[in-house]
């Protein structure tokens, strides 16, 4: 190779994070390559409203290509490691086979749906980490509600009206919060379903956001509450069916939508590197390499980061992480060059946000709890900053969603069987 070939596997918030960092400091003198199935990468935390009728979909993809000036990338989902060889080998989106070789290696495959041992969860959840499933999510609510429409009998309208979402973390919060939202306007123009729309949100812990400070968790449950919204803490599915799920405290819910959003897995192509993992992610050290060896990378929610600043903890699946994950990686493969100075990872949390829909948030930046409209302001605002691109078009279809409303209508691009819950598929 002319020049040092750095390989990065996967384009999520870590992947993209160190290609876009690896290309301002190398300024062509190091040739990085980006491997990842779409030539996109997706800004996960805004899934929910495109999933509730808020976004289009477009608006939370942005272009590899033209984010990531001077990185090449190449269309595939990789299926092996030959650390020793330092070869990677892929399958592209029509079948094709290669192999790349590479001189430093980072892995950030990021992560899956997280399943549950519970019978019929597999065959009738709806689980919530692409595009395509937040398509699929949009157009099977507005379904659900426009049958109800012209259901003649009254229980099968009340199923179709009803959403089970299990998972009251971020993302089971906000699709709760969105889609209570949705459901109303959607009901407003037909007569007789005024409100019959039903949400449960259903989690094993004993409050909603078990891991946001207490007053946020609070006052996010109030606001949930307030819409009417049925919060079931310490309660969880037992069994799935086609027309219902039994809950673990022995109650039936007829119900035609089940949303899974318990969390997420490492993507298990880990397992297949053949290293030591703990929690299903790659161990790595302080500087995120790879012990025995120092020119393979692992980032994001595919590694194992110890946490120096909770000694004897590994650092979180967020997307806070994992975007720093890959700032450290760029500047220690740069040092590695002689560029700077290798440094450990080492991050003190910024705070989270929480978007509840309409005017209300919860956020905590810096460790300052906020709530309603101050929290709205700083979460749309982080939300923008945070995005590599399309703000404007954001920004736009915020603006226009506040005065015209959501455009709820079913585009049919996405069949049920196109977005099984048990997919390998990484996103994030």
């Amino acid at each position: 190779m002319a020049r040092p070939r750095i390989v990065i596997v996967g384009a999520g918030f870590a992947g993209f994070t160190a290609a876009r960092k690896l290309a301002k400091l190398s300024r062509g003198s190091a040739e990085i390559v980006i491997v990842n199935p779409t030539d996109y990468f997706l800004y996960l935390p805004l899934l929910p409203e495109v999933a509730t009728g808020l976004l289009e979909p477009r608006r939370v993809t942005v272009s590899l290509t033209e984010a990531l000036p001077g990185v090449r990338l190449v269309l595939g989902e990789v299926e092996g490691f030959d650390l020793d060889g330092r070869m990677i080998s892929y399958t592209d989106p029509e079948g094709g086979t290669g192999k790349l070789g590479y001189h430093k290696l980072v892995i950030s495959v990021g992560s899956v749906n997280k399943l549950l041992p519970v019978p019929g969860v597999a065959q009738h959840a709806h689980g919530f980490r692409g595009i395509s499933e937040a398509l699929y999510l949009r157009d099977h609510i507005t379904r659900q509600i426009e049958m109800a429409a012209t259901a003649t009998d009254d229980a099968e309208r009340r199923a179709r009206c009803t959403f089970v979402v299990v998972g009251a973390g971020y993302t089971g919060t906000e699709v709760a919060a969105q889609g209570v939202l949705y459901t109303r306007d959607l009901v407003k123009k037909r007569p007789g379903l005024e409100g019959l729309p039903r949400w449960l949100l259903l989690d094993t812990a004993d409050r909603v956001l078990p891991s946001l400070d207490r007053r946020l968790a609070d006052a996010s449950d109030a606001v949930l509450r307030e819409r009417g919204v049925e919060i079931r803490t310490k309660t969880s599915v037992q069994e799935a069916m086609a027309d219902g799920v039994r809950l673990s405290t022995g109650e039936y819910v007829p119900t035609k939508s089940l949303i899974w959003c318990v969390g997420v897995r490492p993507d298990p192509v880990v397992d297949g590197v053949g290293l030591p993992t703990r929690e299903g992610r790659l161990v790595v050290d302080e500087y995120l390499t790879v012990p025995g060896y120092p020119d393979v990378y692992a980032i994001g929610d595919a590694a194992a980061v110890p946490d120096l600043t909770m000694p004897g903890e590994i650092t979180g699946m967020t997307a806070q992480h994992a975007v720093r994950h890959g700032t450290r990686a760029a500047l220690n493969i740069a040092a590695s060059y002689g560029r700077g100075r290798r440094r450990p990872y080492k991050h003190h949390d910024l705070g989270f946000v929480v978007d509840l829909g309409g005017l209300d948030s919860a956020a905590n930046p810096l460790g300052i709890p906020l709530q309603g409209f101050p929290a709205k302001v700083v979460t749309r605002g982080y939300h923008l900053l945070s995005m590599p691109g399309n703000r404007v078009r954001v920004a736009g279809d915020w603006l226009l969603d506040s005065v015209l409303g959501r455009h709820g209508v079913q585009l049919g691009l996405v069949r049920g069987k196109a977005v099984p819950l048990d997919s390998d598929s990484p996103q994030a």
